[in-house]
């Protein structure tokens, strides 16, 4: 049940923002896009005079008992510049051996659909060996995604091949540092972890910061676990590690505590700012991948995209598509449950009883 909750916060972080309402690549906030945990390579950012973080720092505290072991997965968007190449001379198969002539296009109609350029992402999990933490002392886990192009034929439907799709990423690397300190409290860890780009990206003075998030990681966040132990809340420690946990510097991320309310064996340190045990809202349908807005109504704006804005939507990926197909397909009870949805209050702990 912890790891499941956990994923799907992890997921929801994952891709906020990956694209907004209205869910066009002709939208302007859809051209400026992954601003949440975007770590560029040092080299630009310290062209760009740090305006721009290369690394980022997750600090909590690790309560031990006998042999506690930890996991460290760092998770992040690594993005792919799809652009669409329409040929010279249309073809009825595609070569093996060669490519055939083409040019760059910011669109392309074919088949009754519409091709547009648009970054998309794949996700990258980086996991270390688990550690004892008693023993894990410094260490540092090296990564690499290497540069990779693939092409994909267009068909228009009637047997020819007008165009392609071009998709590129650039390679990305880096480093996941982590220490483990022992306190003066018995049994009490201070745990450090940072997520390095060392991507080489040469003349960096010289490229747009479009060009430097091809070579970044994007969406950054850390999962953390233990087994037989347990972490510490920084938002509501207890009164006697409430100045430790005050001393903990985490830079770029927001480390809570994370999965079944109550249970201390998962952190998720994230870009974005959360509450101790985040949950996903029971009566949300989908990923709409914009947290900050309510369900119910990007689900009506979308309803109200005229059949031109449907097509485009739809072209955007299959992410897109699949958001505009959950929305058609919705029935009423689905709309009518995230209409005037009651959440239950948390009571303070220090409120006053009455």
């Amino acid at each position: 049940m912890n790891v499941e909750l956990v994923e799907k916060i992890a997921d929801a972080v994952l891709y906020e923002g990956y694209m907004l309402y209205p869910y066009r690549a002709s939208s302007v906030k859809n051209r400026q896009r992954f601003n949440w945990g975007a770590l560029a390579p040092r080299s630009y950012s310290e062209a760009q005079h740090g305006t721009e973080a290369w690394e980022m720092q997750t600090q909590c505290l690790v309560e031990s008992a006998e042999n506690t072991r930890l996991n460290i997965k760092v998770r992040f968007l690594h993005l792919t510049m799809r652009q669409i190449g329409q040929l010279v001379r249309p073809v009825s198969e595609w070569p093996e051996d060669a490519e055939p002539g083409f040019n760059f296009v910011p669109s392309l109609e074919a088949g009754g659909n519409l091709y547009q350029e648009w970054q998309e992402a794949v996700e990258r999990d980086v996991v270390l060996p688990e550690l004892s933490l008693a023993s894990a002392g410094n260490g540092e886990f090296a990564f690499t995604f290497p540069y990779s192009r693939e092409l994909e034929p267009i068909t228009d439907g009637e047997g020819k091949i007008p165009g392609v799709l071009v998709r590129t990423q650039e390679a990305v690397s880096g480093v996941v540092e982590y220490r483990a300190e022992s306190l003066s409290v018995p049994n009490l860890f201070k745990l450090t972890v940072k997520i390095k780009n060392l991507t080489e990206f040469e003349n960096a003075g010289e490229h747009s910061r479009e060009k430097a998030l091809l070579s970044s990681i994007v969406s950054t966040h850390t999962i953390l676990s233990v087994k037989n132990g347990g972490f510490v809340s920084l938002l509501d420690p207890p009164d006697s590690l409430r100045e430790i946990a005050q001393s903990c510097q985490n830079t770029g991320t927001y480390p809570v505590l994370t999965g079944v309310e109550g249970s201390r064996e998962f952190i998720l340190s994230s870009p974005i700012i959360l509450y101790d045990y985040p949950e996903i809202a029971p009566e949300s349908a989908g990923d709409l991948f914009d947290g900050t807005e309510i369900d119910e109504i990007l689900t009506l704006r979308i309803m109200t995209l005229t059949d031109e804005e449907k097509r485009e939507m739809r072209g955007i990926d299959d992410r897109a598509r699949k958001i505009l197909e959950r929305t058609e397909m919705m029935p009423e009870e689905q709309l009518l449950k995230m209409h005037g949805a009651l959440r239950g209050l948390r009571k303070h702990k220090g409120a006053a009883n009455g």
